[in-house]
């Protein structure tokens, strides 16, 4: 049992980033929905904007938990810090034009590929292309001198 929990450990340590990252993402999904019931059910607020606002607070969300626990990365200043989420809100905005607009409209009118199965593959594009987006541009670790 001890053996099966170190490799486990050992597993999680070596894939940690990308573990992270899917754990938070799922969370980040979870907060977009509850978002959503909170503003269009509680608050009467109209889908679209609710729709909107949930995005905005998963998107949020998704930048605090990636700095903090799965690029774990450093500001030093407050203007790095906005310089940082603001390019990491862009990311989401054009993976999500790109995939999760522009590419299901495509498979969905254009190819007349079933709608279902296109969210499902643009969701998985997004995911991918926001983890790049992130690893290599917004979180991008500093080479040291």
């Amino acid at each position: 049992m001890n053996k099966m929990l170190i490799k486990i450990k050992e597993l999680y340590l070596k894939y940690k980033e990308v573990i992270n990252y899917l754990v938070f993402g799922g969370l980040a999904t979870v907060v977009n929905f509850v978002s959503y019931f909170i503003f269009a059910r509680l608050l009467g607020v109209e889908e679209v904007i609710s729709s909107g606002l949930s995005w905005f607070c998963s998107v949020l969300f998704a930048y605090i938990t990636n700095k903090l626990f799965v690029f774990e990365s450093k500001t030093e200043n407050l203007k790095t810090f906005f310089k940082e989420m603001i390019s990491f809100f862009v990311a989401r905005i054009v993976s999500g034009a790109l995939c999760d607009v522009g590419t299901f409209a495509v498979m969905v009118k254009v190819l007349h590929i079933n709608d279902i199965f296109s969210k499902i593959v643009t969701q998985i594009m997004v995911v991918i292309m926001n983890y790049f987006f992130s690893k290599l541009i917004v979180f991008k670790k500093k080479k040291e001198v």
